[in-house]
This record gives structure tokens, C-alpha cells and sequence, in this order.
């Protein structure tokens, strides 16, 4: 049974805090160049794949480093493991700063997306440890409302920065911000004291096999690698499924806001909620149900005011489910393997986001709409809602105990 009076410590919040600040960073220098796509082409002459791979890098490299990753956090700790990621997006982004070359851009952009992996496969273990199971949701949705501000501030702070001061003070700033919070990480943060012989010691190859065998967490392996899928590809391509109801980039990129700012307000409420009521299984499955009854409105109504309105209710609704699919991990999994849990779940969830955003073109064909990526993605919350609903077992009630043992 847990020991609550360890996880009562205030500390515990300004690790919180800080850790909130390097995953927001992450996501930040992620999506800098999301709004400034065509600004990267003209700038640099290159073509529309070639800027998109600022971007595309960041999924592709946490697929390759999200198993390392969550080995080295439950080996080493979590804090050497987000100081090391946080540390190698900070030089990285110096490297941004020289802006007479596309490929010092890209160069920056791969080193920065080698350390998110280590950032944000560190929140289960560090919720853990410093929080309570009846905490958990709570505290991971905190900072998943990180990484969601973090991705507003990258996307509308960015091209607002760039008309004010010029590209390469824009990076100059944002590298500033990445060595402060790098910084804050490394002098304020340290592991509970009384967790701190919770570390695992068996090899990343044994630690991964004993998760695999456990069939609930498989399951939601599987759910991770569909619902992150559909919401990466949804997000990718919001805007031309928006065109054709005569929604313009402006506006959709507008769409894009009010789904982040919903998700920020529901990652905090839906959590906190679970919590309280000590269940994690139905608030997963209404995050699902309720991304199926909005999808096709908000991909089909032409009423931009209705659309801004869909858009806020998606985001409210479905992105808590990301903080309690870490919850559910953690707890399945137990503490001393939180990290390999989470790097297998990320795996999944970024090599679905991958396989949706490429699979979502090709499925549209020479249609001239984008009619089947969305029954595709309906599709694919219909598969995640049958799994959550059939074979996903609570792991609430779990959380007293570690299930997998070496």
C-alpha cells in the first residue's frame, strides 16, 4: 500500500511546475515552424515536403528514441533523463539561431526532437513520484496542459514574433526561453527522497518483455496507437478538410486554437474529476464517444461560429483522454517500470500519428474532398471506443500495488 503522508510535500508542486515549463518548451520549438511553412519556402527555396520536414522529424525520432527513453528514466530517474532531453533542446536550438541555411534549421530541428522523447516519457514517473493515486490524473493532466500550451504558444506566438523582430531574433528568443526553463529544471527539480530506491535495474529488453505480456496494458498500447493517430491526423490536415466549406487558412488555424484551448481547460477538469470518483475506464470511453458525435459536424459545417464552438467541445472532451492514458499506464504498470510503460505507449501513439497522417491522403485519392480520411478517422475512434469498452479493464483500484514484477 502507498504511503500518502510522502506524497503531501509542497515541493512536490514546483517540480510540477518546472516540468510544465521544459514540456511546454518541447512542443513550443516543435511547432515553430507550423505557421511559417510558407515563409520557410520563399525564405529558402525549397518545397513544400522539404519544410514540412521541420516538423515531420519530431514523430519520426520519437518513435526511434521513445523505448531508450523510458529505459534510461527507470534506470536513472527521471530528473537525469528530462534534464538530458531538456539540455540537448537547448543547444539545439541555439543552433537555429544561424539562419543562412535551410539545413542549420533542419539540423536544430532533428537535435531538438532527439530530447522531447526524454521530456515527455518523464511525466508518469515523476507523477508517481511525487503524487498520490488519487492525484495521478490530476497532476498528468497538469502537464499535458503544458505540452497543449506549449503547442498554442509555437503556433501563435511564432509568425507574431517573426513580423516584429525578423527570423533570426525569433530564434534568438526562443533559444533564450529554452536555456531558462532547461535551467529551472536542472536547479529546482530533484526526486522524492523517499522514492528514490524505486529504480529499476533489470535490462530494457526484460523490462519491455514483461510489459508486453500483460495483455491490459497491450490494450492500451493499441488504443494510444489509434487515438493519437486520429487526433494527430485531424490536426496535420485540419485545414483542407476546413476549405472546402469555405474555411481559409486563417480561420482554420483559428479552429486549431479554440481545440488547444479546450483541451487546456479539459485536461485540468476531466483528470481531476477522475480522481475523485476513483474510476478511469468510463471517463476514457465519454473522451471517445464524444470525439465520434462531434468529428463529422466540425469537419462539415460550413457556420465558422458553430465550427469555433465544435472545435473547443473536441478539444475539451478528447485531450483529458491523453493525461488518462498516462494515468492508466503508471498504474497498470506500477512505478519501478512507469518509464519503459510510457516509452512503449508513446511509441505507439507517435507510430500512429505517423501511419494516419500519411494513410489520410492516400485514402482521398483523387476524390477532391477529404470525405474518406474522415469516415477513416471515424473509423478508427469506433475500433478505440470497441477496445476501451470490451477489453480495457479499470486500473484504478490497481494502483495500490506494482501488477508487473520482475
Amino acid at each position: 500500500m502507498q504511503n500518502n503522508n510522502i506524497y503531501k510535500k509542497p515541493y512536490r508542486w514546483v517540480v510540477l511546475i518546472v516540468y510544465i515549463g521544459v514540456a511546454a518548451l518541447s512542443q513550443m520549438l516543435w511547432l515553430n515552424f507550423a505557421p511559417l511553412i510558407s515563409f520557410i519556402q520563399e525564405k529558402y527555396v525549397v518545397s513544400e515536403i522539404m519544410a514540412s520536414s521541420l516538423l515531420l522529424v519530431f514523430p519520426l525520432m520519437y518513435v526511434l528514441l521513445s523505448l531508450h527513453s523510458g529505459a534510461m528514466i527507470d534506470r536513472k530517474g527521471y530528473k537525469y533523463a528530462i534534464a538530458l532531453g531538456s539540455i540537448i533542446s537547448a543547444v539545439f536550438s541555439i543552433v537555429r539561431i544561424y539562419d543562412g541555411s535551410f539545413y542549420a534549421l533542419l539540423i536544430g530541428q532533428i537535435g531538438i526532437s532527439i530530447g522531447q522523447p526524454y521530456i515527455i516519457n518523464g511525466i508518469s514517473k515523476l507523477v508517481a513520484d511525487w503524487f498520490g493515486k488519487e492525484e495521478s490524473a490530476m497532476a498528468t493532466g497538469l502537464g499535458t496542459c503544458g505540452m497543449l500550451i506549449g503547442m498554442a504558444l509555437g503556433m501563435g506566438l511564432t509568425p507574431v514574433v517573426n513580423n516584429s523582430i525578423g527570423f533570426q531574433n525569433t530564434m534568438i528568443v526562443f533559444a533564450g526561453i529554452s536555456i531558462v526553463c532547461t535551467l529551472a529544471f536542472v536547479l529546482l527539480t530533484k526526486e522524492n527522497q523517499a522514492q528514490q530506491s524505486i529504480l529499476s535495474t533489470s535490462s530494457s529488453m526484460k523490462e519491455f518483455k514483461i510489459l508486453l505480456q500483460n495483455k491490459n496494458l497491450v490494450t492500451l498500447f493499441i488504443i494510444a496507437f489509434l487515438a493519437l493517430g486520429f487526433f494527430n491526423g485531424l490536426t496535420t490536415w485540419l485545414e483542407p478538410i476546413l476549405k472546402p466549406n469555405g474555411i481559409n487558412a486563417e480561420q482554420a488555424g483559428m479552429v486549431g486554437a479554440y481545440l488547444i484551448l479546450g483541451g487546456i481547460i479539459g485536461s485540468v477538469i476531466i483528470p481531476t474529476i477522475s480522481d475523485k470518483t476513483k474510476k478511469r475506464k468510463p471517463y476514457l470511453i465519454f473522451c471517445c464517444i464524444a470525439a465520434i458525435a462531434i468529428l463529422y459536424p466540425l469537419c462539415t459545417y460550413t457556420a465558422l461560429n458553430t465550427v469555433y464552438i465544435l472545435s473547443a467541445l473536441m478539444g475539451f472532451a478528447f485531450l483529458p483522454g491523453y493525461a488518462l492514458l498516462l494515468a492508466m499506464c503508471e498504474e497498470m504498470a506500477g512505478i519501478d517500470k512507469a518509464g519503459a510503460a510510457t516509452g512503449l505507449l508513446m511509441l505507439a501513439g507517435n507510430a500512429g500519428a505517423v501511419a494516419v497522417i500519411v494513410a489520410m491522403p492516400i485514402v482521398n485519392g483523387d476524390s477532391g474532398t477529404w470525405m474518406n480520411a474522415i469516415y477513416l478517422m471515424l473509423g478508427l475512434l469506433a475500433l478505440t471506443l470497441l477496445l476501451g469498452m470490451i477489453f480495457l479493464k479499470e486500473s484504478f483500484p490497481a494502483a495500490d500495488e506494482i501488477i508487473i514484477k520482475s
